[in-house]
Parts: C-alpha cells; sequence; structure tokens
C-alpha cells in the first residue's frame, strides 16, 4: 500500500505518477491548517504564512517521487502552458495559466484548489502528463478540451488513449449553482443539473460534467471524482464552506 499522505491517482499508466494533497500533514495554522500550499506571492487577500507555505510545499515535494512541482498563477481560464526545465528555476516564477503539460520527467504539472476540481490526463507509455484546474467558468470554456488537445500534440497520441483521474471538488448534494452556470453548459450539460430549493437554483455535478467533455473529446478511461470537499472539512479545504481557507494541490508527473 502507498503511504503517502493524500490522494493517489488510480488508473494512469504505470509510467506516471499522481497525487492530491489533503489538509492533513503540515504546519500551517487555524484557518489554513494545516498542508496549505497556495504560495503567498500569488494574489489574494488570505496569505498564511510563507514560512509555513515553504514547509508544506517542501513536504508535498517530497511525496512526488523526485519530480519538482510548478505552480501556476491561476485565472479561471483555459490556456495551457508547456513546462521544460527552464520553469524550474525560481525566477521563473508562476505563469498564469489554468493548465499545464509537459513531456520531460522531473517536472510535475501542479494546480491548486479549494473546491474546483483537478483533473490529471497521461499519454499512454507516460509520453506526456497534464494537468488542469476545472472551476465551473474553466470547464464550461473548454480548459480540459484544451489541456487534452495540448497533450495528444505533444505526446503524438489520441485521446482514447489518455488516461483522465479526477480529484476531489465539492460535490453535487454541495455545488448550489443559478441559471448563469447551467446556461454556460448548454444542452450538453444538462444531466449534471438537478433543480434545487429555489426557482432558478440548481445542484451542479462538476465531476460529471467533467467525465461528459472528456467523453465527448475521446478520453475512454477517467477515473477518480467520489470526493466532496465541501463536506470533509477534516480532510479538506473549501472555498465556498469556509472563504478563508487554504489550497489543495494535485500533481502528475513522469517516472
Amino acid at each position: 500500500m502507498d503511504a503517502r499522505p493524500g490522494l493517489i491517482a488510480e488508473g494512469l499508466p504505470a509510467e506516471v505518477g499522481g497525487l492530491m494533497s489533503t489538509r492533513r500533514g503540515g504546519v500551517s495554522r487555524a484557518p489554513f491548517d494545516s498542508l496549505n500550499l497556495r504560495p503567498a506571492g500569488l494574489r489574494g487577500d488570505a496569505v498564511d504564512e510563507p514560512a509555513a507555505v515553504i514547509e508544506n510545499q517542501r513536504r508535498f515535494t517530497s511525496w512526488l517521487e523526485g519530480a519538482q512541482p510548478v505552480y501556476l498563477n491561476q485565472v479561471h481560464g483555459t490556456r495551457v502552458v508547456h513546462l521544460r526545465r527552464g520553469d524550474l528555476a525560481p525566477s521563473a516564477g508562476f505563469p498564469e495559466a489554468d493548465a499545464s503539460i509537459t513531456t520531460e520527467p522531473g517536472i510535475a504539472c501542479t494546480v491548486l484548489v479549494a473546491d474546483c476540481l483537478p483533473v490529471l490526463l497521461a499519454a499512454p507509455g507516460g509520453r506526456a502528463v497534464g494537468a488542469a484546474h476545472a472551476g465551473w467558468r474553466g470547464l464550461s470554456a473548454g480548459v480540459v478540451e484544451a489541456t487534452l488537445a495540448a497533450l495528444c500534440e505533444a505526446a503524438g497520441c489520441e485521446p482514447a488513449e489518455v488516461s483522465a483521474w479526477l480529484g476531489a471538488c465539492i460535490g453535487p448534494a454541495a455545488f448550489e449553482v443559478g441559471d448563469d452556470v447551467r446556461e454556460a453548459f448548454g444542452s450538453r450539460g444538462e444531466l449534471a443539473f438537478r433543480p434545487g430549493a429555489q426557482p432558478g437554483k440548481w445542484w451542479a455535478d462538476l465531476p460529471a460534467l467533467a467525465r461528459q467533455r472528456l467523453s465527448a473529446a475521446g478520453v475512454q478511461h477517467v477515473a477518480g471524482g467520489t470526493w466532496c470537499t465541501h463536506g470533509e472539512p477534516s480532510s479538506f479545504y473549501s472555498y465556498r464552506r469556509d472563504k478563508v481557507t487554504g489550497r489543495h494541490a494535485a500533481a502528475a508527473w513522469i517516472r
């Protein structure tokens, strides 16, 4: 059994590693307790103690089998960056994107989440890996499809050969949204929405929406997507539940 903390991404090729942290195993104090991985250099008002985050990141990196995570400045968009060795330099900063891919061992494509859905992708034989930050805005705009296209181009493979893993996100019993969110997905996403208690309100199923879009794009192998961040406060951060909170990281790398 794998002894590393966090959620192990199952269903990926043997040549690929995948891991999503929980909130356990770090040194941050409340309300960021305890494994908050959000870099202090990113924008936002809720900032943890930098020294605590650095130690948390050191611990997370030690679980990645020698790979180095590259964190992104996420903006709920669809931009995908192709990471290379130069992106590991401290001076490289945080690329502004919501997804990344790489074909090089030693680099962990990494996204930060606290209710949004992390999607990890892997080409056959570990020829390329990718990670996408898929909140409802990015998901409806096509961030998963953009990441898949970049991965397939880099690896020279077809979507049907790609394996996907969905991490923890806000679940369908907790993610109440308005008509605008339902309309953003159009008729293709109707089955992933249930009527809410009030007119114009809906319960949205992010993993189901991601599965629909992956399937429509040709991906046949999808695992995960069974954890709810909102409903498990001892294990997961949730922005909707707590507002001021930490961030998990989900990473994929080539072994």
